[in-house]
């Protein structure tokens, strides 16, 4: 789909192109982010956007970072477990929302201004409720893991969630039942709609983040400190 060209009196800067770049990437794809079709839908020559960006790699590293500015990030001092989860849901609909931005951060070093808060932040809440700076680096790689993979699946997962049940249907025939019992077994639950099939993000987290607590627990009480726990 085309972007209308929206020339304005609001004068040309850096922040503009990339506002713009953004809008070409989620209705377009980002195949698409070029500094002609940038020029075309700011209404100027490609060449002068040079005096505002340096590069398509500069244009992709500036609509990296404002995708991550709408991520919600820990607030200082919020307890850690309810931050950690409304962060990570915030950033899993940050994503489903800017559809070619989870490959762009797992693929680069993203080292803008709201990618480094973003970062401080959640470093910032997991040492405040405790953790080491190694378990607290831990930490935040298990839980962004979790909601980078969980994002690229459900973008790029084959069937959408009311297919599911057709879908086992037509693989089930394909499965041997004495080889694969327990894979047989799941698949006619799903087909009978005795199981959904949908695959749960919140599952996940809570998982991550009651492994988490356990962890900030057994290290407490090898150095003799203990916590009132904050609510999950």
């Amino acid at each position: 789909m085309k972007v209308r060209n929206r020339s304005s009196r609001t004068p040309l800067g850096r922040q503009r192109v990339i506002a713009a770049a953004l809008t070409i990437a989620d209705q377009e794809g980002l195949d698409a982010v070029s500094m002609r079709r940038l020029g075309q839908e700011l209404g100027v020559e490609a060449m002068s956007l040079y005096k505002h960006v340096a590069s398509k790699e500069d244009i992709l590293e500036g609509i990296v970072d404002l995708a991550v500015s709408e991520i919600e990030a820990p607030e200082p001092g919020a307890p850690w477990k309810p931050a950690l989860r409304a962060r990570c849901r915030s950033a899993h609909q940050v994503l489903l929302k800017h559809r070619w931005a989870t490959q762009l951060i797992v693929s680069r070093a993203n080292v803008g201004p709201a990618m480094l808060r973003y970062v401080d932040r959640t470093l910032g809440c997991l040492r405040g409720a405790g953790f080491t700076y190694a378990m607290a680096d831990h930490a935040w790689n298990a839980l962004d893991n979790h909601v980078y993979g969980f994002t690229l699946q459900q973008l790029n997962f084959p069937f959408q969630p009311e297919e599911y049940a057709a879908a086992a249907a037509q693989f089930l025939p394909q499965l041997s039942r004495a080889e694969f019992p327990h894979l047989y077994a799941l698949s006619e639950q799903v087909i009978a709609g005795e199981h959904s099939g949908l695959h749960d993000f919140e599952l996940g987290l809570t998982l991550i983040l009651d492994g988490l607590e356990r962890l900030l627990r057994a290290s407490r009480r090898a150095t003799g400190k203990t916590r009132r726990r904050d609510p999950g």
